[in-house]
């Protein structure tokens, strides 16, 4: 997983909950890295879960909830480090139906080994979108994250329902009708 991942998550628990919560999920863990993280470095995803877990259980919140507010937090990561991608699309919807054939093919450019999940489009008509997100990592809250906050970047609003098809998470249908 890239660095820029866990550069931005510790940056957000520190924000969000104080330098001792990112003290103390870093000694909960053990992580390989010794929780010292660079954005351009890479990291095995089990570090990532760790953190999110003891984080989850240091504040009661939920790490399906966690993903999702890290996600819409990201996105301003994106915005000003990749404006180039917004500039392209004039509607979520189109943006959103171009992830796995531009976008990703895209970051794979910046980013050559990094493991994206899948976003197979399933139907597609000017207002809605129907994708099936794939991913052994199960972040789907992430993508969700993301998807509200593309919407909100265009300045409209969507209706996303979640069906997990995989009772893991790591096959979930996204059903998103713009408002």
């Amino acid at each position: 997983m890239k660095g820029i991942l866990f550069t931005e998550f510790i940056d957000l628990v520190e924000d969000k909950f104080g330098l001792e919560m990112v003290d103390k999920i870093i000694e909960q863990s053990e992580l390989q890295s010794g929780g010292a993280y660079t954005s351009v470095g890479t990291y095995d995803f089990s570090e990532m879960l760790q953190l999110l877990k003891n984080l989850s259980e240091n504040t009661g919140i939920s790490i399906d909830e966690l993903l999702l507010v890290y996600a819409e937090n990201f996105f301003s990561v994106l915005e000003e480090n990749y404006p180039s991608f917004f500039k392209m699309y004039t509607d979520p919807i189109e943006m959103l139906a171009s992830i796995e054939n531009h976008i990703h093919v895209e970051v794979i450019k910046i980013y050559p080994d990094a493991e994206l999940p899948t976003f197979e489009l399933v139907e597609r008509t000017d207002n809605s979108l129907i994708m099936i997100y794939k991913s052994s990592r199960a972040m789907h809250h992430f993508g969700l994250g993301l998807m509200n906050k593309t919407f909100e970047h265009f300045s409209t609003t969507a209706t996303i329902i979640l069906e997990k098809i995989k009772e893991d998470g790591t096959e979930v249908k996204f059903i998103i009708n713009k408002n």
